[in-house]
């Protein structure tokens, strides 16, 4: 399976201080270790992809009341195979919300995750505990688009970005937000021309 992509997607995220240097490093050892690692076959884990979606305006972002974990998440899922895990966060956004209009922002003018983490999913029915190791993306709606619930979720909520932390404790869900805001005061929250989606 191809992952010289991905692999190019984590050292990139590496070079923005010690601490993504240190996580995108674990990402880089198990995507070698496991030919498998973008199938949800992968029994110890997968890769993950999600969105972390804001409004047209910027001044709100997308929550998803997640069924399965019954928490307030961002959106996002298994990538199925697919080593361009920004189309897989796109499908996930697209799939979850209803819109179909994003545009991805990074800084400069090169794909970038906005964050990476590694958390477990606990065991359910025939399905073991494992790992989801996400690569997560800053993506922004275009105006005019309906919300559509989808299965997998209970409910999903526009919710202001600075009451946020009013909202839901989950440290990785306030992480994408912290990280995001940092983005746009340095002028780096900017839409990839070659990537709108």
């Amino acid at each position: 399976m191809h992952r010289h992509e991905l692999t190019a997607l984590l050292r990139r995220y590496g070079q923005r201080d010690a601490a993504s240097l240190a996580i995108a490093e674990r990402f880089v050892a198990f995507v070698a270790s496991r030919d498998d690692c973008l199938l949800r076959s992968c029994a110890p884990g997968h890769i993950t992809a999600s969105a972390w979606i804001w409004s047209a305006d910027r001044q709100s972002c997308l929550l998803t009341h997640h069924r399965k974990l019954d928490r307030w998440l961002q959106l996002g899922g298994h990538v199925d195979g697919e080593a361009r895990v920004h189309f897989a966060a796109l499908r996930e956004a697209q799939e979850e919300s209803g819109m179909h209009r994003f545009d991805l922002l990074a800084p400069a003018a090169e794909i970038a995750p906005l964050d990476l983490d590694v958390h477990t999913i606990p065991a359910r029915k025939d399905e073991p505990e494992h790992l989801h190791w996400d690569v997560r993306f800053l993506f922004c709606c275009a105006p005019g688009q309906e919300l559509v619930l989808s299965s997998e979720s209970k409910a999903l909520r526009w919710v202001r970005r600075r009451d946020l932390a009013d909202f839901v404790a989950e440290e990785s869900v306030l992480r994408l937000e912290r990280t995001a805001a940092i983005w746009e005061a340095n002028d780096g929250a900017r839409a990839i021309a070659a990537c709108r989606l």
